[in-house]
C-alpha cells in the first residue's frame, strides 16, 4: 500500500466486518520523539486466542468472501521495516485494539497519506457506525466524534455530500493548525 491511510481503511474494514458499532481511530505524529503511531479500537466481536495467534498469517481470514487476509500482515511488515512494531489485543465479545508504531524519520516509512479523506470515507460509507477520530501532533490533539456531529446535524445525514465536505475540511484545517502551532 502506498500510504498509511490506505492501511487504516483496511483495518477499519476488519472492524466493520466484526460488527463494530463504535470505532476509535487515533493517529499520533510526533517528530519530536521520532514516532508515528496509529491505533484502531472497536467494540466488535473480538477474536479468540487462536484467531489472534493466526492473525499474522496472510492465508488466515475469518471472512468467507475470500481466502486470504493480507491487511494485518502487510501493516505489520510495513511497521517492522520502518523500525516499529504492531500489537493486537482482543477479547471475545468485547472488541479489538490494533496499535502500530513507526520510526517517524525512517526512510522506509510510507507517508501518512490523506487520513482526513480516509476518515470521511469511513464515516460516510457507514453512517450507522459511530466513529471517533483523534489526530495528535507533538502532544497537541484534535478530535472529531460522529456521536457529537449527529447531535449538531439533527436530521442531516453524515453521508450528505455537503456534510462530508465540511467534515473533511474541518479535519484538514485542524490538523494543519496543530502543525502550524508547533512551528510558531
Amino acid at each position: 500500500m502506498n500510504d498509511l491511510a490506505l492501511h487504516l481503511l483496511d483495518i477499519v474494514q476488519n472492524s466493520l466486518v466484526a460488527g463494530a458499532s463504535f470505532i476509535a481511530i487515533e493517529v499520533n505524529e510526533n517528530p519530536d520523539r521520532n514516532l508515528l503511531s496509529i491505533s484502531v479500537k472497536d467494540n466488535g466481536r473480538g477474536m479468540s486466542p487462536e484467531q489472534l495467534h493466526k492473525l499474522s498469517d496472510p492465508f488466515f481470514t475469518s471472512r468467507t468472501t475470500r481466502r486470504v487476509g493480507m491487511g494485518v500482515p502487510l501493516l505489520r511488515h510495513t511497521a517492522e521495516q520502518s523500525g516499529g512494531s504492531l500489537e493486537v489485543t482482543s477479547e471475545r465479545g468485547k472488541g479489538t485494539l490494533l496499535q502500530a508504531w513507526f520510526q517517524y524519520d525512517h526512510l522506509d516509512r510510507p507517508p501518512l497519506g490523506d487520513v482526513a479523506n480516509a476518515a470521511v470515507l469511513m464515516i460516510s460509507a457507514n453512517p450507522e457506525v459511530d466513529f471517533s477520530y483523534k489526530y495528535s501532533y507533538n502532544d497537541r490533539s484534535y478530535q472529531v466524534n460522529t456521536q457529537e456531529l449527529k447531535e449538531v446535524l439533527g436530521d442531516l445525514p453524515l453521508n450528505d455530500l455537503y456534510v462530508m465536505e465540511m467534515i473533511e475540511e474541518m479535519i484538514k484545517e485542524n490538523q494543519s493548525d496543530l502543525k502550524v502551532c508547533q512551528i510558531e
